[in-house]
């Protein structure tokens, strides 16, 4: 099992990608988490959705969890243009159904898209390397 305080290796491009950070809110009760936990694992996350992200050109994604907050971090090439390819994402095969399917544990609207309920994040610091 992974070790939050032995860190995440981070995957290596032949070129500069940049990151999308969002947050989402799950709902206060542990037995939605766990199974919210469950479907995203590799044996029961959605291969048309791992599928769908990759297809709108998004190069990884990762969700971290603290309690009932969550953390997504989204890397893309540089000409990655969100808005773009939030509005592909959602016409994709089970996409909706996905979305609806995590709903349930989320503290959002029913019918909500993936680009509707993850909220984009502001970077306030950044540790800028000295020239």
């Amino acid at each position: 099992m992974e070790n939050p305080k032995n860190g995440y290796p981070v995957k290596v491009y032949d070129g500069p990608v940049k990151r999308y950070c969002q947050t989402l809110d799950l709902k206060d009760n542990p037995e939605l988490i766990a199974e919210y936990r469950k479907r995203h694992s590799k044996e029961h996350a959605w291969a048309e959705i791992l599928a769908g992200i990759r297809e709108v050109g998004i190069l990884e994604m990762e969700i971290y969890i603290l309690g009932t907050r969550l953390f997504m971090i989204v890397e893309t090439p540089l000409d990655f243009e969100w808005e773009t390819a939030m509005a592909r994402l959602s016409t994709l095969p089970r996409q909706a159904e996905w979305e609806d399917y995590m709903a349930e544990f989320q503290l959002v609207k029913a019918g909500m898209s993936s680009a509707e309920k993850w909220q984009l994040m502001e970077r306030m610091f950044h540790l800028y390397e000295q020239e």
